[in-house]
C-alpha cells in the first residue's frame, strides 16, 4: 500500500499511534489520551489488529469503532455488553492496553496527571492521580503528547508519581515488577520506545523534517537513537481514508496548534 505526502501532523500521529496495539492480541484496546489516541486505537483495529476489543464509551463492546462528535444517523453496532465490572476484570487480568496523556514524563517512565510544583502546594492543579495507579501496574501502556518539550519530558523525577515506571528505587524490596509493561511514547516530534538498556527511553522514529538533536534538545534527559531509526511512517491512502470516515468534523485539526501538515517544510 503507497504511502500518502498529502497529510496533517494529526494524521501522522494517528497513524503512529495504532501500532502501540500491533500484535497484542485480544485486548481491550483503550485511548484515553483523547481524539487522536482513541482515533490510533479505532485505527488500529480496523486495520491491523481487528481482534482488539473496543468499547462505545459506554457500557457496550462495538465491532466497528464509533465516529467522533455528533453521530447523526449513525447507528453503533453493538455486539455485547461491558459493564465496569468487566472492564476492571481486563485490567486486573492485563488484558488492556491504554494510551494516555500524562502531563510530566521522566526517563523511568514514570507519569504525572496529577499537579505541577510540591504536591503539598502545587502551582497548578491538574486531573489526580486518576487510574494511574492501578493501570500502570496491571497492563500494557503507552502515552501521548502534544507538545514535547521539557516540560513535559523532565530532568528528574515527575512532580506527583502518579503511574508507575522503571525506576528501581520506587520500588520496595521483594515487590513484584512484572507486570509493568511500557510501549511507545508518540509525540508532535517522534516516536519513542523503552527498548534500551534497563528500558532506556530510545527514540524509535523522527516525524518527517525533524532530527534526532531537535527532540533530544525538547528533552530532559539524555535519550538514546534506536539501532533501526527511522522516519515516522507516513499513513497509506487506506489509513487516512479510515481515520476522516472516523472524524467525519475533522475534531482532530484543531488538537495541534495551527492543525501543521505531517511532512515539516525544510
Amino acid at each position: 500500500m503507497s504511502q500518502s505526502t498529502d497529510f496533517s501532523l494529526a494524521e501522522l500521529i494517528v497513524t503512529a499511534a495504532s501500532e502501540a496495539w500491533r500484535n497484542n492480541g485480544e485486548v481491550l484496546a483503550s485511548g484515553a489520551g483523547g481524539p487522536l489516541t482513541r482515533l490510533g486505537a479505532s485505527l488500529a483495529k480496523m486495520t491491523h489488529s481487528p481482534e482488539l476489543l473496543m468499547t462505545d464509551s459506554e457500557a457496550y463492546l462495538v465491532e466497528e469503532p464509533i465516529p467522533l462528535g455528533p453521530r447523526g444517523d449513525y447507528k453503533p453496532k453493538f455486539s455485547g455488553a461491558l459493564p465496569f465490572s468487566r472492564v476492571f476484570d481486563c485490567v486486573w487480568r492485563g488484558k488492556r492496553h491504554a494510551m494516555t496523556g500524562p502531563v510530566q514524563i521522566d526517563r523511568w517512565g514514570q507519569t504525572n496527571l496529577s499537579c505541577i510544583g510540591d504536591f503539598r502546594h502545587p502551582k497548578i492543579q491538574q486531573l489526580g492521580v486518576r487510574g494511574l495507579p492501578g493501570n500502570t501496574i496491571n497492563h500494557m501502556n503507552s502515552m501521548w503528547v502534544a507538545n514535547h518539550s521539557t516540560r513535559v519530558f523532565v530532568e528528574g523525577e515527575v512532580d506527583m508519581v502518579g503511574g508507575v515506571g522503571y525506576n528501581k528505587k520506587r520500588w520496595p524490596a521483594h515487590v513484584k515488577q512484572d507486570y509493568v509493561d511500557l510501549r511507545l511514547i508518540v509525540t508532535n516530534l517522534s516516536v519513542l520506545d523503552f527498548e534500551g538498556p534497563d528500558h532506556a527511553i530510545q527514540v524509535r522514529s523522527l516525524h518527517p523534517g525533524v532530527t534526532f538533536e531537535e527532540v533530544q534538545a525538547a528533552t530532559g534527559f539524555p535519550l538514546l537513537k534506536s539501532a533501526s531509526i527511522k522516519e515516522t511512517a507516513h499513513p497509506t491512502e487506506e489509513q487516512l481514508g479510515i481515520i476522516r470516515r472516523l472524524d467525519p468534523h475533522n475534531i482532530r485539526a484543531a488538537m495541534l496548534k495551527d492543525n501543521p501538515p505531517g511532512i515539516r517544510a525544510a
